[in-house]
């Protein structure tokens, strides 16, 4: 079963403060056409708990809900296990596994055991990210990423949205090793990348919207606006 059952869809970034912004965000947003699922993070997981935030959440929807650590997957091997455990509640779990082929393997092995959906990224969306642009991670680090993911049956990717010509980059690596690939992206909106330059290009691809939605005065509207530019 696929992570999110439409091909295209607007994911918002719960990245509030309490509780109640987030039954707030939910509740006026989880009725529009073009939203695909929730995806949350430290900042309500480490005061509130997992379990207190996916009950909000699941008070107004049943729609997937994805659990971003910020950044996952880098630390030693062994303790993938531990993190899918503490995880469960959520439906997909991104990870970021910098911290090498190892830790990498072992974390999508984790996640798979533990029957945990999870999407791999490689590059993110800030600058002096990668060593060519003043950055710590080498150059090709991403593509070592995307490709052991890809070879150990994983199908879904984040690829930045704000550096279009690396992203069709990755787009392409990834799909010659699997089919019908699906792919997320951050960065854009408040960040810069304009959601119809790869919603064109993807058959399967969920736009991750965090400020653009969630500060905006009405974040119906803006949702539907945004789950319109993905025709």
């Amino acid at each position: 079963m696929p992570i999110i059952k439409i091909k295209k869809s607007i994911i918002p970034s719960c990245d509030v403060s309490s509780l109640e912004k987030l039954s707030k965000l939910v509740k006026e947003t989880c009725s529009v056409r073009g939203i695909g699922a929730y995806k949350i993070g430290f900042e309500l997981v480490i005061p509130f708990g997992m379990k207190a935030v996916i009950k909000t959440i699941r008070k107004h929807t049943k729609l997937t809900i994805i659990y971003d650590h910020q950044k996952a997957g880098t630390d030693i091997p062994d303790m993938g296990l531990k993190f899918m455990e503490a995880c469960k509640g959520a439906d997909a779990v991104i990870l970021f596994p910098q911290a090498g082929p190892k830790t990498e393997a072992a974390w999508i092995k984790a996640a798979q055991q533990a029957k945990m959906k999870v999407i791999i990224g490689g590059e993110m969306t800030h600058q002096a990210y990668l060593k060519e642009v003043g950055g710590f991670i080498d150059d090709d680090a991403p593509k070592r990423i995307y490709q052991i993911a890809a070879s150990m049956g994983v199908t879904d990717f984040v690829i930045p949205g704000n550096k279009l010509d690396k992203a069709m980059e990755y787009v392409n690596l990834i799909k010659n090793k699997i089919k019908a690939p699906v792919f997320y992206s951050p960065g854009l909106v408040a960040q810069g990348g304009r959601i119809s330059d790869l919603a064109n290009k993807l058959d399967s691809w969920h736009a991750i919207i965090g400020r653009a939605i969630y500060e905006a005065k009405d974040m119906k509207k803006a949702a539907e606006e945004f789950a319109e530019s993905l025709q």
